[in-house]
């Protein structure tokens, strides 16, 4: 089984596409700073992940996801979260709890 998934950093508001194995032990990865490319924005929650029968399965629909429409099917079908809204001129707005946090 493969998994697609998506995380999402508190301190840095975005969001992280990737594809795995083990789900288990690769948000353990990217949580400890052992992947190079997430570790500066550390901690990383699990937001979505969907298993697959195979690896080129899983793969697809990870580079689909990082596409302009697959991110947007995830901000409206998958994430749901506050940190998506954007104002017109295409800015994210927060919520007053995050301002306020940060």
């Amino acid at each position: 089984m493969y998994y697609t998934y998506i995380l999402y950093s508190s301190k840095s508001l975005n969001f992280y596409y990737g594809y795995t194995e083990d789900i288990k032990d690769r948000l353990k990865s990217h949580n400890e700073g052992r992947v190079f490319a997430t570790a500066p924005y550390r901690p990383w929650k699990l937001v979505f992940y969907a298993s697959f029968a195979n690896k080129e399965l899983a793969k697809d629909f990870e580079r689909y996801l990082k596409t302009g429409a697959g991110k947007a099917f995830a901000y409206k079908r998958l994430v749901h979260s506050e940190a998506l809204k954007k104002d017109k001129e295409g800015r994210k707005c927060y919520s007053v709890a995050q301002q306020s946090e940060g």
